[in-house]
């Protein structure tokens, strides 16, 4: 059987801000630009987390602001 090999075109990457999980045994992290809270906490084990920063392909938020946004909906009866 033949696979027709395709090129791969490079991606773009950039030094970005992330903020990164401060157990050392948890792989979490998250972009800064997508977080909610100033100092965000681990989704996976809700350790703090530190800052620092990673080579990672570029994306675009449209929503600059993300830590001014309220999450989730308040509910009143």
């Amino acid at each position: 059987m033949y696979y027709r090999k395709r090129s791969l075109e490079d991606i773009p990457e950039e030094n970005t801000n992330i903020w990164s999980c401060s157990q050392e045994e948890c792989n979490g992290w998250i972009r800064d630009d997508f977080a909610f809270k100033y100092v965000p906490t681990c989704g996976f084990c809700h350790s703090t987390m530190v800052s620092s920063t990673r080579m990672l392909p570029t994306l675009v938020n449209t929503n600059k602001d993300m830590k001014s946004l309220k999450m989730g909906t308040i509910i009143t009866e």
